[in-house]
């Protein structure tokens, strides 16, 4: 349960009557410690820093200009998340506009994982490169720098990550954690690192650039990188995401375009939410699920063709992501609810040998989101080795937090926000009581009180409107170090719900206050969460944003929680359906023509489909259940008060041959139906999960032989050679794996357990 903590009192001094703000507006930046109109100023109209205050930038610089006189080929050694895309985009953007001869690699995730690698660099070196410049990685990179030096080949590092206890003997090493901690460049992600290096290039007076190319030309792909890394948006950092953002609302750029285009995005008004739920999401599944080299090519290119090819396959490639983060997220809730004890150490630390490494961090994130607490999920793989993604809360230092257990671990890295391990599985005990010690000490005792939710004011329904929203932007970018205002109003009830988006995983929820005021919230994901029962009155908690849609300015509320506070009247509960346990008998089925009978694969002649289930006094399930989900929705469907258990178990399959029979079945629908079948069918004939059906697909397409389009529940297969994808085809295997162990254990379960507590 989380408590909501109550607005902080403040008192506005009258040295901010002359400001012309809004008073939730002051009042906010007094309780984030800003507290006169000279500190007001710097936060809302921040200026930017010299570059040159970083250390070693001269030396940098001097370095690429040595290069270009001598017409050396320098390659730009990247990184495949948002902020490794953006920062190698970048760089290579400004090196070719002042004449260089670049290249530019990004280790594959599922063959090489972070960092500069000896085998991946040696061809690099031996095709002529000169010069490695990295950024947003390399500050650990001791044998790669060693190396490209024994080849007489010089390493410029920009990274932001944390630094080692020495550093590799590269030509110039340009970090913020080489900054004093309150510079106002400390909180730089690997983006605006970079940023910083082609700043002190292009601002070069001695030369002139290639199409004109100005620092301020490449403020969206820093303000993409800052974002989507949830940089900390203090200084410097604060002011390149707010120009940043404004750059992107008027982009040239080609592949920015097009990606709003296919995802229904307006750029005009593009918030940093935009950059977070909509553009990140789609980058970070390249390089989560496949090769982000394509990124870097589609945030450069000039080319409209190659631009929507390289989009069209992000957007399958995110759609593959969004399959496997909510399987994952699933398995995650499941954990905490059978384990509720676990929400109350300072960190959530969950595990699972079937869950994707890919998705773990964009879990992570989702946890910390619900919860308001540091999460941690981890994966172990065949060699016994757990590795996992950090995601951090506002004031917690993850990556310090995990520093303190390097004792057992194989390797860390990180910053404030965001953190990667592995550690012996074996060790997972240990690893976990040592961090909750480190949070503690950072935090105090408070983080083992339960999840809190700190409102910032609460606001009737009549009280909400554009002109407090627009006053609100003021405030804006959002993100780490600048949270967005959570509001709440008290006592509403539920007028309508609606289920909304291309998938139908969101919410609208339409709400009514006692005045008669009304508003609409959306609550992104909320699909099949609880909702307050009808007729009950519930406090409810949102962030408020000024959009607008087709040319209209209007006032958007996003969900964060409900709290009950007045239960309808409780109805007198009607008697449980009568229990029939035929699960010994199975051989003899037998039941009245009146009963409506479940049944599905090998068995589904006998009765009815999931899909087909209609209200009946008597029913029967024949095949077992392939998880409690579909039982449940199933009695709610029928709400039967007779029923029959039989549970004839499909036969167990491994994922191979789950893979084998759907390989089958879509041969026989290319035959036979031209191709078109629906995802019910589809599940009716495995006896499975929807997700397991899904998964299979997907990794029949990422083969290379097949191409699936699923629209709602329409499936068209094709026999279409195209590029094969290993690495997301071993995320999509190793997924499979988990819902068909999943599904086995739960029907192994169904078979012995006691009916009364199912029913």
């Amino acid at each position: 349960m989380t408590r909501w903590l109550e607005p902080q009192a403040v008192t506005v001094p009258a040295s901010f009557s002359t400001l012309g703000l809004h008073p939730l507006v002051e009042q906010t930046l007094l309780r984030r410690g800003i507290s006169s109109p000279e500190e007001i100023d710097a936060f809302l109209h921040p200026e930017a820093t010299p570059s040159a205050s970083f250390p070693n930038i001269k030396s940098a610089t001097e370095r690429v200009n040595l290069a270009i006189r001598k017409n050396e080929t320098i390659c730009v050694w990247g990184d495949f998340d948002v902020d490794g895309q953006t920062s190698t985009a970048l760089l290579v953007q400004a090196l070719r506009a002042i004449g260089a001869d670049v290249i530019y690699y990004i280790p594959i995730r599922g063959k090489e994982s972070h960092g500069v690698h000896v085998d991946s660099l040696m061809p690099i070196i031996d095709h002529g490169a000169k010069l490695i410049v990295t950024c947003d990685t390399g500050i650990t990179a001791h044998e790669a720098v060693e190396y490209a030096n024994s080849r007489g080949v010089d390493v410029i590092i920009t990274d932001h990550h944390d630094l080692g206890e020495t550093l590799p003997n590269a030509v110039a090493i340009i970090n913020p954690k080489m900054l004093p901690k309150d510079h106002l460049l400390s909180n730089l992600a690997g983006v605006g690192v970079a940023y910083k290096l082609a700043e002190a290039l292009l601002d070069d007076k001695t030369r002139s650039t290639v199409n004109g190319l100005r620092p301020e030309d490449l403020l969206d792909l820093v303000a993409l990188g800052l974002i989507a890394d949830v940089a900390l948006l203090k200084g410097e950092t604060r002011s390149l995401a707010q120009k940043g953002i404004q750059k992107i609302r008027e982009t040239n750029r080609l592949g920015l375009k097009v990606i709003a285009e296919l995802s229904g995005t307006k750029l005009e008004t593009l918030t940093e939410e935009t950059i977070g739920f909509t553009f990140a999401p789609r980058l970070n599944a390249l390089g989560r699920l496949g090769d982000a080299n394509p990124a870097v090519e589609l945030l450069i290119t000039n080319d409209p063709a190659r631009a929507r090819v390289l989009a069209a396959q992000i957007e399958g490639l995110n759609a593959q992501r969004r399959l496997l983060t909510s399987q994952v997220y699933e398995a995650a809730e499941a954990q905490l609810r059978a384990n509720p004890d676990l929400l109350t150490e300072p960190a959530i630390v969950l595990s699972h040998h079937d869950w994707p490494g890919g998705v773990v961090g964009i879990v992570a994130n989702k946890l910390v989101d619900r919860y308001h607490k540091p999460a941690i999920l981890l994966n172990e793989s065949e060699d016994g080795i757990m590795r996992g993604s950090a995601r951090s809360i506002e004031g917690l230092h993850i990556t310090e937090a995990i520093a303190t257990q390097k004792e057992i671990l194989h390797g860390f890295g990180g910053h404030p926000m965001a953190a990667g391990m592995a550690f012996d599985a074996d060790k997972l005990t240990e690893f976990r009581k040592g961090l909750g010690r480190a949070i503690e000490k950072q935090l105090g005792e408070v983080v083992r009180e339960e999840p809190t939710l700190q409102i910032d004011a609460w606001l009737g329904l009549g009280e909400i409107n554009i002109s407090l929203a627009e006053a609100l932007e003021t405030l804006a970018p959002f993100g780490a170090g600048n949270p967005s205002l959570i509001f709440a109003s008290r006592d509403v009830m539920m007028k309508s719900v609606s289920t909304i988006g291309k998938t139908k995983e969101h919410r609208r929820l339409n709400i009514i206050d006692q005045g008669g005021n009304t508003q609409s919230i959306l609550w992104w994901g909320g699909a099949g969460e609880e909702l307050p029962e009808s007729d009950s009155k519930f406090d409810i908690a949102y962030s408020l944003r000024a959009s607008s849609y087709r040319g209209q300015k209007q006032v958007t509320l996003q969900f964060e929680e409900f709290r009950i506070t007045e239960e309808k009247p409780v109805e007198i509960r009607k008697a449980k359906a009568e229990i029939k346990d035929f699960r010994l008998q199975s051989s003899t089925f037998d039941v009245r023509p009146s009963t409506l009978v479940w049944a599905e694969g090998a068995e589904r002649s006998k009765g009815k489909s999931r899909f087909e289930l209609y209200p009946s006094d008597e029913f029967a399930i024949y095949t077992t259940p392939p998880s409690p989900v579909e039982l449940r929705k199933a009695l709610e469907i029928v709400k039967p008060k007779i029923i029959s258990v039989f549970a004839i178990p499909p036969a167990e399959e491994k994922p191979d041959d789950f893979l084998s029979r759907l390989a089958g079945l879509c041969k026989y629908t290319l035959n036979n139906y031209e191709g078109k079948t629906t995802l019910k069918k589809l599940v009716i004939a495995m006896a499975s999960r929807e997700a397991a059906v899904q998964i299979g697909l997907e990794w029949l397409a990422a083969g290379g032989q097949l191409s699936v389009r699923i629209e709602e529940d329409i499936i068209s297969l094709s026999v279409i050679k195209q590029e094969k994808n290993p690495y997301l085809q071993a995320e999509l295997f190793i997924a499979l794996k988990g819902i068909l162990n999943e599904t086995s254990a739960y029907r192994k379960y169904f078979a012995t357990v006691d009916l009364k507590t199912l029913f």
